[in-house]
């Protein structure tokens, strides 16, 4: 048989991990590693942090978008880690290792999962997480393709930030992108063929398919007075509601700044007839990071200002605004229609 026409139907379980593991780096955090019931990962901290997130295919990502554009198994892999690690940078921590579960239906061909995995390897070394790998996980048969992902992470000594320590007076800033995974996604899900687009606007597919979280900022971050964070996963302004709520406070953006963060989609915006702010105010997906820090502090390197946090007045718990105005709330909802 050719090998392009191989499924997973065609080998047995330690066949296709045979296949899978070399493709796997492994780092001196991972003591133990794929082979047994359980991997056994180093925590010299003494603490450990975790996060989990899923893809199921038809529902966070296509094989096929209308576009002509073909997901392949490299960029399931890539977003699979990308969005893990961001969750651990949130906190000001770095990932250590994964475990990666894999469901797949009978005739899934064996080299999208070898794709699949060499996805997972080059988003682990591309985006800097130099001291991690993946440490075991799980194959499973079933009727879509499904990838679920648990990350571990070391705060090096440092206390976690979270997301509910933003104080009136601090100043609001962004590290990584905005925006840009959402026009990539309509441009994907648009009419216009992919290979009509030009070398900007393909960039943005692959911010949609192949994300880039600023690794390096999480960790300086925490190392430099910031006190609330969290990663920018279901879009701006319903992150910032989050943050908002959690610190009791209203985070209040100023709308030149946000306009700084619209001008690489305009010619996508055009192109589709979407105005571009919607795109920085509600696309989820680009997994940079919300951030608040005392007021007159340098802010670390790859972070940039968008506005300040004000006590709360009126308004019960927190709120978000530009300008002054409350700001509709809008973004990614895993369960609205």
């Amino acid at each position: 048989m050719l090998e392009e026409q191989l499924t997973v139907a065609h080998l047995s379980e330690s066949e296709l991990l045979a296949r899978i593991f070399p493709r796997l780096d492994r780092t001196s955090a991972v003591l133990l590693g794929p082979g047994d019931d359980a991997a056994l990962v180093a925590a010299p901290d003494g603490r450990t942090l975790i996060s989990i997130d899923t893809q199921t295919q038809d529902q966070d990502f296509r094989l096929q978008w209308n576009n002509g554009y073909r997901t392949t198994g490299f960029d399931v892999g890539w977003k699979a880690a990308a969005q893990n690690l961001s969750d651990i940078n949130a906190m000001g921590g770095r990932a250590t290792s994964l475990v990666v579960s894999l469901t797949m239906p009978p005739a899934t061909q064996v080299s999208w999962v070898e794709d699949f995995a060499d996805g997972l390897t080059a988003a682990i070394r591309d985006l800097g997480a130099a001291d991690c790998s993946v440490a075991g996980g799980d194959l499973g048969r079933g009727r879509e393709l499904g990838v679920t992902v648990a990350v571990v992470g070391t705060l090096g000594g440092l206390p976690p930030v979270v997301r509910s320590g933003a104080e009136a007076g601090d100043v609001v800033a962004v590290a990584g992108t905005l925006g840009r995974a959402a026009a990539g996604l309509a441009l994907l899900e648009s009419s216009v063929a992919m290979a009509s687009l030009t070398p900007e606007q393909k960039a943005l597919v692959e911010n949609q398919c192949r994300p880039i979280p600023p690794l390096a900022a999480g960790p300086l971050a925490a190392n430099s007075g910031v006190k609330a964070m969290m990663d920018i996963s279901d879009g701006l302004i319903r992150d910032a509601g989050r943050m908002a709520a959690a610190s009791t406070v209203v985070l209040d953006f100023d709308p030149v700044a946000l306009k700084a963060h619209a001008a690489p989609l305009e010619a996508a915006a055009g192109l589709l007839g979407i105005d571009p702010m919607a795109w920085v105010l509600g696309g989820g997906e680009d997994h940079g990071l919300l951030a608040t820090f005392p007021a007159g502090i340098q802010l670390p390197a790859g972070f940039t200002a968008i506005g300040s946090v004000q006590a709360v007045d009126e308004s019960p718990g927190g709120s978000v605004r530009i300008a002054g105005q409350p700001a509709d709330t809008v973004g990614w909802d895993h369960f609205a229609d």
